[in-house]
């Protein structure tokens, strides 16, 4: 006679493919100007160097942040933005992120 099974059989259509558990899951967020898919990206997915467009700075790999590009299904994969989830979530209350030379007046 064999023991009983203590733990219940996983059924193998309940597992999450690779790419879903280390990606993410994205979810559909509104704000002033539409939809956007934001995924969320852990530390250890982020390997490579990205600029973010909320700050203009680097988000260096190994630092969890967020991706976003348009719902609407017109864009493609050049739409996709890098953000720190900082940036991301402040990005109502900013301005546009302005360039300035080192010889313009900072402000003004």
């Amino acid at each position: 006679m064999s023991p009983r099974r203590n733990r219940p059989r996983r059924d193998e259509t309940t597992r999450l493919d690779a790419d879903r558990a280390r990606q993410g899951v994205p979810t559909v967020q509104q704000w002033r100007d539409g939809e956007w898919q934001v995924r969320g990206i852990s530390g250890g997915a982020s390997v490579k160097t990205y600029r973010c467009p909320g700050c203009d700075q680097e988000i260096r790999p190994g630092v969890a942040h967020v991706v976003a590009w348009p719902a609407d299904d017109r864009g493609d994969l050049t739409d996709r933005r890098h953000w720190h989830s900082g940036c991301w979530r402040a990005r109502d209350r900013r301005g546009p992120n302005v360039q300035r030379g080192r010889g313009a007046p900072r402000y003004g």
